[in-house]
């Protein structure tokens, strides 16, 4: 419950445990050499997945967690997604595929929303299961989403508590009923419809543009393509402190200004693109008019220098390098690379070929910092990281700008303009609505438009009156029957014998006071003996009604008043009433 509290106050994060089944008494350090173990495979064998995406804030990662209370040994991860809700989705993807490929795994994964996978399945879930007693009962086993079920009677079935199970209790039944407890189509339909698509999904969610930039950027996210999500947060949340690095540009000169493809997310884009922004004079970035051509890749190129130049910033000048260098001489990376080749990372580039080392690149800075890197090192941060590459890639400005001519055709951004049609659409596809069926040929064929044509017609002659409109009826159907007399003997019941009869014209005003409720009138439960009190309340708020009219005679407010709006008021606590009465009579 700690730890819930904990990551409920952390925004727009994820996290994720994996637990090893069946759940035994392990030696602690031999459980804990098991576990770093499956995170080193798990982390090479979903590398091909994992290198290449480009995330908003933090990296899918695991670490190994010692036993604490009732919570056994475990690898968890927690990941900061911020405002690209698919990051975590594409976790979601990867942690079902993890139970899927290590059927001795059982996953846990909430965010700080709580259990979110079965918010997105609201609509299917069952009666019983609420945010109060759904802690512990969701997990992914063998790659399906499973729910430990609550006993619907006490002692129903003795392996179920009757309270939220501890997690070695969960572990437990799922490693002994996992058969039982599987989550029903409906509901593992709304979560596998979320994360379909996935990985090819993954392309569709990048978005190329071309940007003038300073050849440092271009030659650092050519060696690090992720780090432009970190340029494009910095720009995005800067304050007032940060563009004090920005009058004058230290480090990304514009003078080194040139025109290259970047690779963003559709969410990093869209935050580039959208704000608006004018760079100080003393910069140096001068933008060219909005009807030049390529005014867009000017914009973007300044906005993203803005980002790099204020990550570098915040480093200290004498930051320390000694955990800078790739670790490849270890034991792991030959595997690692292996498992790259087999699953098609590299694309069937040659080897030793410009864009073949690019990949090779990423591949090793993920290896550094995902696969390899020692639990009590610290990572660096993106500001140190671009300083170290520009310290360590040698680049020439000149063969970077040989590259202007040969650059990838950018990607349309009409996704950005949503169309009312596009929104219906995605709308019916968070409702999970389907489209309409087609009408078949032969039901077109059984349409006859001469027959609607005619009763349009024959409702339209009708003439309507006071009692509204009569709809064409067919003659096969029966007349309604109303038993009128019966109807006023219980009209009476209600209000009782009057003296005289009287138009609703020579009624005075005050005689329709609005009543808040049928509470107010409840004649069922009246006794003969409170009429007259009643009557005297009737009176009373009579008398203050009419003084409220005298302060208001001279007002706009009181003449706003009409008699016909208080005789519905009136009139409803009765009609609810008499209504009440008609039903216990079996006459409605």
């Amino acid at each position: 419950m700690e730890e819930n509290k904990k990551l409920a106050i952390v925004e727009d994060t994820v996290k994720y445990c994996l637990f090893l089944i069946p759940d035994e008494p392990r030696d602690p350090e031999k459980h804990k050499e098991i576990l770093q173990k499956y995170i080193e495979r798990i982390m090479i064998q979903f590398a091909p997945v994992l290198v290449p995406y480009i995330w908003q804030n933090q990296s899918f990662n695991l670490k190994y967690k010692p036993g604490k209370r009732d919570v056994p040994a475990h690898m968890f991860g927690v990941t900061k997604f911020g405002d690209n809700i698919e990051d975590e989705w594409f976790i979601v993807y990867v942690v079902k595929q993890i139970t899927k490929e290590f059927p001795e795994l059982v996953a846990r994964i909430e965010d700080n929303d709580g259990e979110f996978l079965l918010i997105e399945a609201a609509d299917f879930l069952p009666k019983w299961l609420d945010p109060d007693n759904s802690t512990n009962r969701v997990f992914f086993h063998h790659g399906e989403l499973c729910i430990i079920p609550a006993p619907r009677k006490p002692g129903a079935a003795s392996w179920l508590p009757t309270t939220p199970p501890t997690i070695p209790q969960a572990l437990n039944i799922i490693s002994t009923h996992s058969e039982k407890i599987l989550a029903s189509e409906s509901i593992r339909a709304a979560v596998n419809r979320r994360i379909r698509g996935y990985p090819e999904k993954i392309q569709a969610s990048l978005h190329q543009a071309h940007c003038f930039l300073p050849a440092g950027i271009v030659a650092v996210l050519k060696q690090r393509p992720r780090l432009v999500a970190a340029g494009v947060q910095a720009f995005y949340l800067r304050d007032p402190v940060d563009l004090r690095a920005c009058r004058l540009f230290k480090i990304f000169l514009p003078e080194t200004r040139i025109m290259t493809s970047v690779t963003f997310t559709k969410c990093l884009y869209a935050q580039l693109v959208q704000q608006r922004f004018v760079p100080d004079r003393r910069s140096g970035y001068k933008l060219p008019p909005p009807s030049h051509p390529q005014y867009r890749a000017h914009e973007l190129g300044m906005k993203l220098a803005h980002g790099f130049e204020i990550l570098c910033s915040k480093c200290s000048p004498h930051f320390s390098d000694s955990k800078k260098s790739l670790m490849t001489n270890s034991p792991l990376w030959a595997g690692f690379l292996e498992s790259l080749k087999k699953n098609d990372y590299f694309k069937g580039l040659i080897e030793g070929s410009a864009q073949y080392q690019e990949r090779l690149e990423m591949a090793k800075n993920y290896f550094q910092f995902s696969v390899n890197q020692p639990e009590s090192s610290l990572a660096m941060s993106p500001g140190e990281e671009i300083l170290t590459l520009l310290q360590t890639i040698p680049f020439d400005i000149e063969e970077l700008k040989k590259e202007e001519a040969n650059l990838p055709p950018e990607d349309d951004d009409q996704w950005l303009d949503l169309s009312p049609h596009q929104l219906d659409q995605l709308l019916q596809e968070a409702a999970g609505k389907k489209e309409p069926e087609p009408i078949s040929k032969g039901e077109k064929e059984n349409y006859d438009l001469t027959q609607v044509s005619e009763s349009m017609r024959a409702f339209i002659s009708k003439v309507s009156t006071h009692k509204g409109a009569e709809l064409p009826r067919e003659p096969s159907e029966a007349p309604i029957t109303f038993d009128a007399d019966s109807f006023l003997n219980y009209f009476d019941k209600i209000l009782g014998p009057r003296p005289h009869e009287s138009d609703s014209d020579d009624l005075d005003e005050d005689d329709f006071e609005c009543l808040e409720s049928d509470d107010d009138l409840d004649l069922e439960t009246q006794e003969p003996g409170e009429e007259a009190s009643v009557k005297g309340t009737l009176d009373d708020l009579q008398s203050y009604m009419a003084q409220m009219d005298q302060e208001l005679a001279h007002t706009s407010i009181g003449k706003s008043f009409t008699t016909q709006k208080q005789m519905l008021c009136l009139r409803l606590p009765i009609t609810i009433q008499m209504r009440k009465i008609l039903v216990q009579e079996n006459l409605l």
